[in-house]
C-alpha cells in the first residue's frame, strides 16, 4: 500500500466520525472511527518512510516509530493521543468503557490536528 492509500481510508473514517456526530449517534461508534482515522494517518507517514510495523491497533506503539524517524512527532504527543487506543476496541463491547459526546467532540478535534500535522510531514517530505 502507498501512504496515499492510508490516508484515503483515513479521510474515510473521519468523514464518518463527523456525519455520526451530526446524526447524533451514539459516541463510542464516532470514538472507533475517530481512532481509526488516527491510527491510519500515523500509518501513512510510516508507509511513507518504508518503516515496517506490525498489525496493531496501539497508537503509542505507531507515534513511538513515527518519533524515531521524526522527531516533530513529539508535538503529538502533547496531545495526548495515546488515549485513542482505547476507542479501537474496548468501546465496541458491552460492559466496557464508554466516551460521552464531550469526549468524542474532544476526540474529533485531535485527530484533526494529528491529521492536519501528518499531511503536513507528507508534502514537506515531498518537496525534498
Amino acid at each position: 500500500m502507498k501512504p496515499e492509500d492510508w490516508v484515503k481510508k483515513a479521510e474515510t473514517d473521519l468523514r464518518v466520525a463527523k456525519k455520526l456526530l451530526e446524526l447524533d449517534e451514539e459516541p463510542w461508534i464516532i470514538a472507533y472511527h475517530i481512532e481509526q482515522a488516527v491510527e491510519k494517518y500515523l500509518k501513512a507517514f510510516l508507509v511513507y518512510k518504508n518503516q515496517r510495523f506490525k498489525k496493531t491497533h496501539n497508537i503509542k506503539e505507531l507515534l513511538d516509530l513515527c518519533i524515531k524517524l521524526d522527531k516533530d512527532f513529539e508535538e503529538l504527543r502533547k496531545l495526548n493521543i495515546e488515549y485513542l487506543s482505547e476507542y479501537a476496541t474496548n468501546v465496541r463491547y458491552p460492559g466496557f468503557y464508554e466516551p460521552t459526546k464531550e469526549e468524542v467532540i474532544e476526540a474529533l478535534d485531535i485527530a484533526e490536528k494529528v491529521k492536519d500535522f501528518v499531511l503536513k510531514k507528507l508534502k514537506l517530505e515531498e518537496e525534498k
